[in-house]
């Protein structure tokens, strides 16, 4: 059975059941479900990008998706940051990167190999010490500071001021990827002005969904959906700081933003998160992390009657 005709089948079992066609009337504007679900049998199959590129929404050349690729990011991050800064321009080449694990698999790994510099920060004393073996290089040259502590909203502005960031200010990166409180340590952070943030996103929540896991600053990811903050509600907090939301990365995992004043016409005019939104590729057939109970702070459409109309 061709892709087409495996999708057909299964958008028509799914119509059957009322819910469906009710979120899916709620949703419509936002997402495409024909094409979602031919999105995850693709990604699937055949694990490419580029047939999920054909949709038409991705045609818009100024979007992003099309520019990802990996070097050493988990996903197509290094494709998508090139194209960023291809766009508006680099200054300082300066990067700070949390929740770096080893360090091997980042956002700025590949920033060090073109000359950068920057500071990882990771809680794991363990990962830092393999951190200190795999650059020892960088760390030896001093492009490279490493700091081994634990982040939270309190201490965020504290750890910035032990780098050089909080006198450069506007350092050109600043990539959040903790696995939990990343919306809040986005929210706490004024001691310098990142020209583009990276920050993990909860894609299981599509927009319109407003969700933010509770703050918690011992918190530590238990490999669950309890993480984080959907898109939606990263582009309503990245508005109110100053940044535009530009892309997400084609598997929906990180949302990238850039400050309001570089802009320009030089990403999509729709810039709203349900515009940019990709979704996990495989959700219908698996979930991309595991449930293990209600998220009971989770309200996630302003106009939930309309899932009963």
């Amino acid at each position: 059975m061709s892709l087409k005709k495996i999708g057909k089948t299964l958008e028509k079992k799914l119509q059957r059941f009322v819910p469906f066609r009710k979120i899916r009337k709620l949703l419509q504007e936002n997402i495409t479900i024909q094409y979602d679900i031919l999105h995850r049998i693709g990604s699937m199959q055949n694990s490419s990008p580029y047939t999920i590129l054909e949709h038409p929404k991705y045609q818009d050349e100024k979007r992003l998706e099309r520019f990802g690729y990996s070097v050493y990011s988990q996903n197509d991050e290094d494709g998508i940051i090139a194209e960023i800064f291809r766009r508006i321009g680099i200054t300082n080449h300066f990067f700070i990167e949390f929740g770096v694990q080893d360090g091997l698999e980042c956002n700025s790994h590949f920033l060090l190999l073109q000359g950068w510099s920057g500071v990882f920060i990771e809680g794991s004393a363990e990962y830092c010490k393999q951190i200190q073996k795999n650059f020892e290089t960088p760390i030896r040259q001093g492009r490279l500071t490493l700091l081994n502590e634990f982040i939270t909203a309190e201490n965020i502005n504290d750890l910035f001021a032990k780098t050089q960031a909080t006198a450069i200010k506007d350092i050109d990166l600043l990539s959040i990827d903790i696995d939990g409180n990343d919306y809040h340590i986005f929210k706490a952070i004024h001691t310098i002005s990142p020209r583009v943030i990276i920050i993990e996103m909860n894609a299981k929540f599509p927009p319109p969904a407003k969700w933010v896991m509770p703050y918690n600053p011992s918190h530590i990811w238990d490999g669950t959906d309890n993480h984080g903050a959907s898109l939606e509600s990263l582009t309503l907090l990245g508005k109110e700081k100053g940044y535009r939301l530009v892309a997400t990365n084609i598997n929906g995992t990180n949302a990238f933003f850039v400050r309001d004043d570089l802009c320009g016409d030089k990403f999509p005019q729709d810039c709203s998160a349900a515009n940019l939104y990709n979704a996990y590729p495989i959700s219908i057939f698996a979930r991309g992390h595991k449930n293990v109970k209600h998220l009971e702070n989770a309200c996630l459409y302003e106009k939930t009657e309309s899932i009963n109309n």
